[in-house]
């Protein structure tokens, strides 16, 4: 008996790739700190969201291969120069501020050029940015600015000083933005993030752990996460998500505010 002929139905819906995100097509963000950790992170999400990403970091390489993978494009800039900042482009309707460093030492003990150093970057620069940036924003009737801060600019901890007053400074920018812009269509709003896993924390995880005689496991659920109530470090990915809804069509009523990623911390 000849076998009946069907026509071939293609191949299977589950093997054909979902279409492109068109959350953010023909949007434009602006991402510092974006070769690695949470910048990173974020900058993928912008872009498989649909928007052409300005990829800012000081590390050239990093900042090319992420551009290219994304097709994005690269600025290697030193961000604690305040010239080099004001040739970043101003034409983006997406700014996420993330760039930042750390120092650790007391107050009596800070070296002073650190801390002027730490608020430049983290402060500053935030704000030559978006001095720039906001006119077209308001010309365009939409923006959306994204400060990653920390559980740090609503709690202090101790040894922490240039940080802390940073990212407190950088949540009081982010509400005068929020205040200013609000007629503009333009929204301003901060993520504060506990620790993250990134390469500079599991560097400091690894380093605790030597100095301490104890485990890493031990370093994160009983030095890092302390005042955690979710004892695990939270996933760049994780804030870039927060990051992409907060730039997304149903936010618009969200602005000059503070979401806390902490695992609990600022419950206690």
């Amino acid at each position: 008996m000849e076998t009946p002929q069907h026509p071939d139905p293609g191949p299977s819906p589950l093997t054909v790739p979902p279409p492109a995100n068109p959350l953010l097509a023909g949007r434009t963000a602006l991402v510092t700190g974006a070769a690695s950790g949470i910048g990173r992170a974020c900058a993928q999400a912008l872009a498989a969201a649909g928007a052409h990403v300005h990829v800012v970091d000081r590390a050239a390489e990093a900042a090319k291969s992420l551009a290219d993978e994304i097709g994005g494009t690269a600025w290697v800039v030193d961000l604690s120069d305040p010239d080099a900042v004001d040739t970043l482009p101003d034409g983006a309707d997406i700014v996420v501020n993330n760039a930042g460093l750390q120092h650790v030492a007391p107050v009596h003990e800070f070296p002073p050029e650190r801390f002027a150093l730490i608020q430049r970057v983290m402060v500053e620069t935030p704000f030559r940015i978006l001095r720039r940036t906001l006119p077209g924003m308001y010309e365009r009737g939409w923006g959306r600015v994204v400060n990653i801060s920390s559980v740090h600019g609503l709690r202090a901890s101790p040894y922490k000083s240039a940080y802390v007053t940073a990212k407190h400074a950088l949540e009081g920018l982010s509400k005068v933005v929020a205040l200013e812009a609000a007629g503009h269509g333009v929204t301003s709003n901060c993520v504060c993030p506990g620790y993250v896993r990134t390469p500079l924390v599991e560097n400091q995880i690894a380093d605790q752990a030597r100095t301490h005689g104890i485990s890493e496991e031990e370093v994160v659920g009983r030095v890092m996460l302390e005042r955690s109530a979710i004892k695990q470090l939270i996933e760049p990915d994780d804030v870039a998500e927060a990051v992409l809804w907060l730039c997304g069509p149903r936010t618009g009523h969200i602005t000059g505010t503070s979401i806390a990623m902490d695992g609990g911390w600022t419950a206690n």
